[in-house]
């Protein structure tokens, strides 16, 4: 019974793997404005240009986006009369376009979801999009340095996937997405969130630095730094990125950058404050330029990492509770 009980322990700490790896000495976030307009009380999407915040407000029947001031007041509405299905995550283009997300599928029902194009002048286009191997939900966009969108996936024990379009956006479409890759984000400890700590695993939002040398995915709890090289962002997410704790969001889905590189972050409902880390974009910077490894930690490239993949974890499980038992019963034998 005693080695029964002992190969118990030991496979839960198998299980579990090593805690994700802590953040690197990161300021705390420090508050910006308040969000106190009824409008915004579910903001999903952000974007920042150093002068104006740019948010999106997660649902709703026609296209918009709220533009505030520093203070967080809502200064006028760029609006467009197509009607989203479910709105998730905001980006912009060099050329000032804003890219609204629709990709939300909480049932996993859609047969196809979309990307919206919205001019400052309130044009808009509309781009549908169909997966490779069936649906997904998705809450974070990222549109890379020349202008290919990325979506990933929100899935709750931190499985999540990585697909850009196979070609240039049709419109209405649809035009076929393809799957680039996949992420292990790991639980933490960071408080926040509404669903406790499986939120620290499912990725809610994303941002990518203007001329997209640093992207960013979040979750409900923490934010994910990766320096892009070459313009590869599909490459960048497989590498260990860095993790900046987001602790105390009631409901963390925005994230965005600043030009300057702070990370800027705020969550659902009226009342709750968008803060700002800075000098994060520089720590992701600073850690591909002294990384001389592939690994990932507290999240990366599936199979990857400091923690023990799933075959590894399998295969020393059974070793230590073949040994443990096994030495159960030569001591059985011996009295």
């Amino acid at each position: 019974m005693r080695g029964i009980v002992a190969a118990t322990v030991v496979l839960a700490a198998f299980i579990g793997g090593t805690a994700p790896a802590l953040a690197q000495e990161v300021p705390a976030p420090q508050p910006v404005c308040k969000n106190s307009d009824s409008r915004l009380s579910e903001l999903s999407g952000l974007v920042s240009d150093g002068e104006h915040l740019y948010a999106l407000n997660d649902g709703g029947t026609k296209t918009q986006v709220f533009v505030l001031g520093r203070d967080c007041k809502v200064q006028k509405v760029i609006s467009a009369a197509t009607d989203p299905y479910d709105p998730e995550d905001l980006a912009r283009t060099a050329d000032g376009t804003f890219w609204l997300s629709d990709t939300g599928d909480n049932r996993k029902k859609r047969d196809t979801v979309a990307l919206i194009s919205l001019t400052p002048q309130g044009k808009a286009t509309l781009h549908r999009l169909t997966y490779p191997d069936g649906q997904h939900d998705v809450e974070a966009l990222i549109m890379d340095r020349s202008g290919t969108p990325y979506l990933i996936t929100k899935d709750v024990f931190g499985d999540a996937k990585v697909y850009r379009p196979t070609g240039p956006l049709a419109s209405p479409g649809p035009t076929p997405l393809e799957s680039v890759g996949s992420l292990q984000i790991k639980e933490t400890s960071t408080p926040g969130g509404p669903v406790g700590s499986i939120g620290s695993m499912t990725v809610t939002g994303a941002a990518s630095m203007a001329d997209g040398s640093v992207v960013a995915l979040r979750t409900y709890t923490d934010a994910y730094l990766y320096a892009v090289t070459d313009g590869d962002l599909a490459g960048a997410l497989q590498r260990e990125p860095v993790r900046v704790p987001l602790p105390n969001e009631k409901q963390g889905e925005a994230l965005a950058f600043d030009p300057d590189g702070t990370l800027l972050s705020g969550g659902e409902g009226v009342g709750e404050q968008i803060r700002a880390v800075k000098g994060a974009a520089a720590l992701a910077t600073a850690k591909a330029e002294g990384s001389t490894s592939g690994g990932t930690s507290a999240a990366g490239g599936k199979g990857q990492g400091t923690d023990f993949p799933y075959v590894q974890v399998g295969i020393a499980a059974v070793v230590v509770i073949g040994g443990l038992l096994l030495v159960g019963r030569l001591r059985k034998r011996r009295t």
